[in-house]
């Protein structure tokens, strides 16, 4: 199975999508808004673990000055699929999971270090954040 057929059947498993089309709709959608947040070594290094096709969705896109909150990136994602937030969550939590899978534990801390508090439950972790003592 070729890596892009891999990533595709893991994100349909994962989502419960019936169809590769609604992954692949999914994975579009994350990847490219995903490209606007990531800068450095760890976009660098994501986009060299993406199938092809996908390094050109995540890769095409500008980085942002400054990543955004979970809750806009998730917001971003319902108005690019034209869904409820609720959806966009889902379709969202399964694509970072996904890529988690596939890049491993040690870049997904790298990209998770990066990004806003509040990012790690989309990837499918616990969010945990040291307390002043």
């Amino acid at each position: 199975m070729t890596r892009h057929r891999h990533l595709i059947q893991q994100v349909r498993t994962l989502g419960r999508y019936p169809s590769d089309a609604e992954a692949e709709r999914a994975l579009a959608a994350v990847l490219a808004l995903l490209g606007s947040q990531l800068t450095g070594d760890e976009r660098c290094d994501l986009a060299a673990a993406l199938p092809e096709r996908w390094r050109t969705v995540f890769a095409s896109q500008i980085p942002l000055p400054r990543p955004v909150s979970a809750p806009a990136f998730v917001e971003a994602v319902a108005d690019a699929l034209g869904t409820s937030l609720a959806a966009a969550r889902w379709d969202t939590s399964t694509v970072l999971a996904a890529l988690s899978d596939l890049t491993g534990n040690d870049l997904t801390d790298r990209i998770l270090h990066q990004l806003p508090h509040g990012w790690a439950l989309l990837f499918g972790r616990a969010d945990l954040t040291p307390t002043a003592a």
